[in-house]
């Protein structure tokens, strides 16, 4: 199979188009030839100094990627749910920049018809990055939310969930994507110097909860807005975590979640943004768009 991976960190432009074993399918396991995989800062930051979370290696040439969309072209051993020919989406880490991808069946659930495969790739891994994040902090009805990166892969999906869980939603991002924000069902306000002070006259009454992936000033601006700590979190700053008293946020993947969030997708309570396509060949380009930042949604390989 041909498949986008790396041999030293570095910039983009290490990524090359490599070819690999076709993966088979184990006990338990399904084969998925993939139509596309979402591209995640997390990729970025593995490709670029090799950090990982606990529990994951680097070994070159490593393949990236952690979120598919595809269609089942091989069944293993016991697997009795699924058929060769269904279409799913699921996650398999450090794997899906790739033709093919073997996974656990408890790792996928079908991909609903009228899903575009662009918006399948990409709703997995910032989806239930979001959604774990809210259900930490026990976001409910009659919360006022403060999502700091709200415009990014991962804020799209917490504000629309905190929207679709009965929350308001207060989003910072750069004022060229407050309209976006709006779309969404959040009130924008901008980073900076005054955040604080711009957040306390739009809500008088308070913030409830501060949900961080940005890091930086906006963390310090939660802290000074949210009275309870225990409902501030971040997914990004987890050196800042003990300073600060806030929670350090990771995502916890199950169907169960995905699930929940492809049926409010049916139900039109979520929406998925792509701001970008590239061909697995561009790889490189696919990178760079996503370290720009400040871009609206997510960026997404098309691969079969």
């Amino acid at each position: 199979m041909r498949a986008a991976a790396f041999s030293s960190y570095g910039p983009p432009n290490v990524l090359r188009v490599m070819e690999f074993d076709d993966p088979q399918a184990g006990t338990g396991q399904v084969r998925v030839r993939i139509k596309s995989a979402g591209i995640q800062p997390f990729d970025c930051a593995v490709r670029s100094s090799g950090w990982t979370p606990p529990g994951l290696t680097v070994s070159f040439p490593q393949i990236l990627g952690n979120e598919f969309a595809g269609t089942i072209d091989q069944l293993g051993n016991g697997v009795t749910d699924f058929s060769v020919g269904d279409e799913v989406l699921g996650w398999e880490l450090m794997a899906c920049y790739a033709e093919y991808v073997v996974v656990n069946v408890d790792q996928i659930v079908r991909k609903p018809l009228e899903m575009p495969w662009e918006e399948a790739g990409v709703i997995t891994a910032s989806g239930q990055t979001a959604h774990t994040a809210l259900q930490e902090l026990a976001v409910c009805k009659g919360d006022t939310v403060l999502i700091h990166a709200a415009a990014g892969g991962v804020g799209t999906f917490a504000v629309q969930l905190a929207k679709a869980w009965g929350a308001t939603v207060i989003g910072t991002a750069s004022e060229r994507n407050h309209d976006y924000l709006r779309s969404i069902g959040a009130i924008p306000v901008t980073y900076g110097d005054g955040l604080v002070d711009r957040v306390s006259s739009l809500m008088p009454e308070g913030v409830n909860v501060a949900f961080d992936a940005a890091g930086g000033e906006a963390l310090e601006a939660s802290v000074k807005l949210v009275e309870n700590k225990n409902r501030i979190g971040t997914i990004v700053a987890f050196d800042r975590v003990e300073e600060l008293g806030v929670r350090p946020i990771r995502s916890q993947r199950s169907t169960d979640r995905l699930s929940e969030l492809v049926n409010l997708y049916i139900q039109g309570k979520i929406n998925i943004h792509v701001r970008n396509m590239f061909p697995l060949d561009e790889v490189a380009k696919a990178h760079q768009e996503v370290e720009i930042g400040h871009g609206c949604g997510k960026v997404v390989l098309t691969i079969n």
